[in-house]
């Protein structure tokens, strides 16, 4: 178990470093970032005073190593557009994505499995195949385009919702949270529902093919053969089985979540760090952008690392596997 651990620790640290060599160069030349800084009529030598300033004639390789050494350090210097920060700018900003991101994987979650168990336990009934046809608007259509019609029917039309920003929200802390107040629940709806539509309709395909291999197996049969209920034969024994890759799926869909948040909280104008991350692409502020990079890319490790560790602890195949290795060595 040990040994896992550190291994996927290792390996955790090298897609770090690979995301902060692939940030920083990608950044880099996407444009100026001086022109967004200073006025057009400002003379060349100031110009080159403010990139000497900020370290931009250093050699490539060297910028990096102090990006590097800096973000080690939780430290990604000050936002060429507002000259505040990085961190700060982001911490404020990182409730909000959070906050949605998980109502989003909440909602795919509870609602894709139930359905995803359904339509595999009966699947050819006729309201099966109405849920498969309708998962299929979930998978189909793009994610602006379900915010914008949310927004038309449900803000426009019907007045029920707000169509932009975050509504109400208390401070606890440095954290702001609109879960405490009806206008930030409100305006939480249509922006998690827009951003766990997909993932609601991959985990309820998964769960479906999942459920009909499974159904189909030997101990199932068995356990037909040996009188048990339908209730015990599905939740006890098919369930059980279908969960372990889902695990896996889930945990890897609550990054993809957080990362393509950006489209969401651009529709709806939510404050978070997918709609800094557009403004600052916007404006070249460089820093901001890297550090939005290493953000999710630190999300994704961490979610990974946390999803092999309960899949390791939840099949005992691959415990049998490194106890196996091990003895062998």
């Amino acid at each position: 178990m040990l040994a896992f651990i550190l291994r996927r620790l290792v390996q955790s640290v090298a897609v770090l470093l690979v995301v902060g060599l692939v940030s920083f160069f990608l950044f880099r030349y996407v444009g100026d970032p001086i022109n967004g800084m200073v006025g057009q009529d400002t003379p060349a030598s100031e110009r080159e005073a403010l990139k000497q300033k900020l370290g931009l004639n250093d050699p490539a390789p060297v910028q990096f190593l102090h990006f590097i050494g800096n973000a080690a350090q939780g430290w990604f210097g000050l936002s060429y557009r507002t000259s505040e920060p990085v961190n700060r700018m982001i911490l404020e900003r990182l409730p909000a994505t959070l906050e949605l991101s998980l109502c989003a994987a909440l909602f795919a979650l509870l609602i894709g499995l139930p359905m995803g168990v359904y339509t595999g336990l009966y699947p050819r009934h006729w309201s099966s195949r109405a849920l498969q046809a309708v998962s299929l608007l979930g998978v189909s259509l793009p994610t602006f385009v379900i915010g914008i019609l949310l927004i038309l029917v449900f803000s426009v039309m019907l007045r029920w919702l707000p169509s932009f920003g975050r509504g109400e929200t208390v401070n606890i802390g440095w954290w702001s949270t609109g879960f405490l107040r009806w206008k930030g629940i409100e305006a939480l709806i249509m922006p998690a529902i827009t951003l766990g539509l997909f993932q609601l309709t991959l985990i309820m395909r998964l769960v479906r093919s999942e459920m009909l291999e499974v159904m189909r197996t030997d101990y199932i049969k068995f356990a037909r053969a040996r009188g048990l209920t339908n209730r015990a034969i599905n939740f006890g024994h098919a369930l059980k089985n279908t969960l372990v890759p889902v695990i896996t799926i889930t945990g890897l869909q609550l990054g993809s979540i957080i990362a393509f948040s950006v489209v969401t909280e651009t529709v709806f104008a939510w404050p978070g760090v997918g709609q800094l991350f557009i403004q600052s692409v916007q404006f070249v502020d460089i820093p901001v952008m890297a550090a939005y990079l290493m953000l999710i890319g630190l999300l994704f490790v961490l979610i990974n690392l946390a999803v092999d560790l309960l899949y390791f602890a939840v099949d005992p195949r691959l415990r049998g596997g490194g106890l196996a290795r091990s003895g062998g060595h």
